[in-house]
């Protein structure tokens, strides 16, 4: 059933670029892992390069998983929006094309959670 609002609905956005001081959000997912719910959301410089989020970041956010561990990187693939994407890990966030609040997924084959769960 579609909703209509009874009034026109406009408001100034919290998360605008400009917010975030020379940062942009980068949402990052892991398939098949939803003791993760839902992506989480970073705040990176675009000069960031992609790799020290594989190296300094994942870890924090995704390294009590017991999977976590167990991931090769070099056999993981990579979603953006959706999509399929291979990031570059040697270049920065905006070389690789990414944007603010944009959203990546990574799938790690043979990883399906604790005891294949999903969790």
């Amino acid at each position: 059933m579609a909703v209509a609002a009874v009034t026109k609905y406009e408001f100034e956005p919290k998360d605008k670029l400009e917010n975030f001081h020379g940062n942009q959000l980068l949402y990052i997912g892991w398939e098949d892992h939803l003791l993760f719910c839902a992506p989480f959301a970073f705040p990176f410089p675009p000069t960031m390069r992609f790799g020290d989020i594989i190296d300094n970041v994942l870890p924090g956010a995704f390294g009590y998983h017991p999977d976590f561990a167990k991931i090769d990187w070099s056999e993981a693939y990579w979603f953006k929006s959706g999509k399929p994407w291979t990031p570059d890990f040697d270049k920065s966030l905006a070389d690789n094309g990414l944007k603010h609040k944009d959203v990546i997924r990574f799938h790690t084959p043979g990883l399906h959670g604790i005891k294949d769960s999903c969790n």
